[in-house]
Order: structure tokens, then C-alpha cells, then sequence
């Protein structure tokens, strides 16, 4: 129940014109929480949003720090640093 109320609370304090992109495109489980058995339907049913197991799930993380370390530059432009919060 503590990852599903950790997802929810995190859903409630997402700012709107994200939330209507995980609406849409759904929620991504990656990592080693996405290989909890049944976590993927638990969490579709208590959200309502389509929700899917990442196809390496073990390894997103490394794949995506890869992508973003390829395109470092065009990832700066948007990253917000502290002073400009």
C-alpha cells in the first residue's frame, strides 16, 4: 500500500499540464518495483490510467542517464537551476 499512496500523493501534487500527459500517455513502472507482481494492474485500478512495465525495467535508468548524456546540451536548456525557481 505505501508505494501505491506514494504514487497517488505524487499524481495529486503534479502540476496540471503534466498531469494531462501521464493521463494520456499513461504511467511507466520501471525499475525493480516494476517487477512486484501484480503491481502494474493494482496500480491501473487505483488510478484509472493506463499503466505499463517498462521493456527493461532493470535497466532504464542507466539507459536513460545514457540519453540524456548524449544530448547534454538540448537537456540544459531545460533543466531549472536553483536560482531560478
Amino acid at each position: 500500500n505505501a508505494i501505491i499512496d506514494a504514487i497517488k500523493t505524487t499524481l495529486d501534487r503534479t502540476p496540471p499540464e503534466l498531469s494531462a500527459d501521464i493521463m494520456d500517455r499513461g504511467i511507466v513502472l520501471t525499475g525493480g518495483g516494476a517487477l512486484l507482481r501484480g503491481l502494474d494492474k493494482r496500480l491501473r485500478h487505483e488510478t484509472g490510467m493506463p499503466v505499463r512495465i517498462a521493456d527493461a525495467p532493470l535497466q532504464a535508468v542507466v539507459l536513460g542517464s545514457g540519453k540524456c548524456l548524449e544530448e547534454f546540451e538540448v537537456l540544459q536548456r531545460v533543466l531549472v537551476s536553483p536560482s531560478r525557481r
